[in-house]
Parts: C-alpha cells; structure tokens; sequence
C-alpha cells in the first residue's frame, strides 16, 4: 500500500532489513533460539544503542518520541527474519502500560533502562497469558499469589506486570523478577524463536501500576500487540512467498522449473493475493492504532483473524512446493510454520477474534 509509511519510515525499514540480514540470518537465528534465555542479550543492548527499543517511548525518559508505525515497521522486518526477542513483549507492550499507567518514579526508574536495552519486561494480563492471580493486602504491602502460564520472555523479565484479582476488583502490579516465592520456568513450545514461561507466585511482594487501576488499558495495549503481531505476521508471509518463488525458478523436474507447472504458479498466486490481502489489513490498523481507537477496535479482530490464515496457509504452501526437502529440519521453511502458528494462537485464535468483532459491532 503506497502512501501508508512516510520516505523516513521507509528509510527506517531499509535500515531494520540490513541489519537483521547481517546480524540475524536463520542460521543465526536457529542458534540463538536455542540458547535457554531465547534472546541474544549482546544484540539487545545493540538494539538499544540503535534506538529501536525506546523509539515510541516519549523523549523525557530517553526515548525518541515516535508512534506506532515506526514499531510497525521494526515488527514487520523482524517477523521477516523470525528474529527472536522480547520486542513484542517489553517494546509494545510493556514500555506502553508503564508510561501510560506508572507513576512518576516508576517510569523515571523503569523506562530510560528499557531503552537502553538494561531491563526487559513480561506482561501477564489479559489475553497476553492464561493467568490465574490473586492479590491481598498485608499489612501496609500488597502480595500476588497463583500461576500465570504462557507468559511471553516471562523467565528472563526484570520485571513482570501481572493482572490480579483483589477485594476491590482487578489490579496490575509490577512483580520484581528476582523477588522471593517467584518461581520462573520457561515452557516446552513448539516455536523455539518465541520463548513462553509459566510463572508461579507464593505471597510474592508487588507494586501497584500506578494507581493500579488498569480501566481499557490493558485492552487497548493488547490491540496494539496484536497490531504488532499482525505486521510480524505479513513479514513472515512475505519472506515464505520469496522462498517459494526463488525455489520455484531454480528447482528442475522433468526438465524444465517447476514454477511452471500449473499448479505450483496458482499456488504462488494465492499465496500472493493473501500476502498482499494480509499486507493490507495489517498496514490499515497500524494506521490508526495511536489515533483512532474506534477504528482500531475494529481493525484489529479483523487483522490478527485475517493474516493468521493468511500467514499459516502460505507456510504450509511453502513446504508443499518445496517437496521433500521442505519436510526436513535442515531447511528454514519449518521454522517459519511453527511461527505461524503459535503467532495464530497468541493473544487469541482468529475464531475468537471474529467473535470480537461481532462483539464490538453489536452483532448478537
């Protein structure tokens, strides 16, 4: 969609590509995915050093002040490479609830680390993990105790944000990760570039978010991670499309390229038409995420619904064409799949996010 990232954007974008090709080809990426923290922490600090990590959090705490769609563009070149992180969980989602909700001296301490790439984040609140938190008071403090699951980069957060029932009602508190009675073990996923960890917490000591009452914001932050998602989504697409294509020109039966034989060009097609479908749902809803929360409300059920499908029918396309070879684990089209679906299923399963849809369209 032309028109929808300005020159400095694009900029941005040409910028994000060279650099995850030369610092996080999958050769890279498959190695880093299997160290137990999932994440390169020296690439971290790097990317802190290249701004990315504050580059929507406001100037006044280091950050260079920009919206949504400059993290857009990072997550779709990201989603590219696979690239594995805690940027969706410490960059879009948690930075936003902190600035938004913190106090003063709870943003002053937490945000300029984030953005100098010194402190991570981990959310599990709403639809970010399967939690089951409760919070009371004792004494003057307030203590969390239950099990939150599927926590994203949950077991190398310096700090979790959990959502906990009280007395009261709901609550989010900032949980140090290094506090007494928290236990953190990193689950068995079957996507290994998207690390998730179960979280169990014993009378653990917590700070309120601010005030602590969360109101729409947990759920406007979460609209903003599944925009996120979805632009990751589309880059993931985009990259298994270029591989069908390039392998499609280079691979010879029979003597002549396979790309062309009719089935293999109609299967590139409709691989192209649901990238590029997926590429417009995605590019809309980054478009008025910071300034239509009506219009994003809507766009982004019908995003994360549409390039989920899109993203998991063009990696399991990618490994019909490819054949045999694209069926073995030294070849990359597999790690692709496994992102498409856990990216399907994270922050709800596109059937769900058509029932939200109806849901906020009034439609019983």
């Amino acid at each position: 969609m032309s028109g929808v990232f300005t020159e400095e954007q694009e900029e941005l974008r040409r910028y994000a590509r060279q650099w995850l090709d030369e610092n996080a080809p999958l050769e890279a990426v498959r190695k880093i995915a299997e160290t137990p923290e999932g994440f390169d922490a020296a690439q971290w600090s790097e990317l802190g050093s290249l701004g990315w990590l504050g580059i929507a959090v406001g100037e006044a705490y280091g950050g260079s002040g920009f919206g949504f769609m400059e993290l857009a563009v990072l997550a779709e070149e990201m989603g590219r490479t696979l690239y594995p992180s805690p940027f969706l969980s410490t960059v879009v989602l948690g930075t936003w609830l902190v600035e938004r909700l913190g106090t003063d001296d709870q943003k002053a301490e937490i945000l300029p680390a984030v953005v100098r790439g010194d402190h991570r984040l981990a959310v599990a609140a709403g639809r970010a993990a399967v939690h089951d938190l409760v919070a009371r008071r004792q004494g003057t403090d307030w203590v969390v105790s239950g099990r939150a699951r599927f926590v994203l980069d949950g077991h190398t957060a310096h700090t979790l944000i959990v959502e906990a029932a009280a007395d009261d009602g709901t609550r989010l508190f900032l949980v140090d990760g290094d506090a007494g009675g928290l236990e953190r073990n990193p689950l068995s996923v079957m996507d290994l570039t998207r690390p998730q960890a179960e979280v169990t917490a014993t009378d653990v000591v917590a700070s309120p978010l601010g005030d602590g009452r969360a109101g729409d914001a947990v759920d406007h932050a979460l609209d903003r991670a599944v925009a996120a998602l979805a632009m990751e989504q589309v880059g993931g697409a985009q990259a298994c499309l270029d591989m069908s294509v390039e392998y499609a020109k280079v691979r010879h039966q029979f003597g002549r390229p396979i790309g062309s034989f009719q089935a293999i060009k109609h299967m590139c097609a409709d691989m192209l038409v649901g990238v590029e479908s997926a590429r417009s749902a995605a590019y809309h809803l980054a478009s008025v995420i910071d300034h239509d929360p009506e219009e994003a409300a809507i766009a982004a059920p019908v995003a994360k619904s549409f390039c989920s499908e899109a993203y998991e029918k063009a990696a399991g396309d990618t490994i019909q064409i490819h054949g045999g070879i694209g069926f073995t684990w030294e070849h990359d089209a597999h790690l692709y799949l496994k992102r498409a679906k856990s990216s399907a299923l994270l922050f709800g399963d596109p059937r769900y996010h058509r029932a939200v849809l109806a849901s906020r369209l009034g439609i019983e």
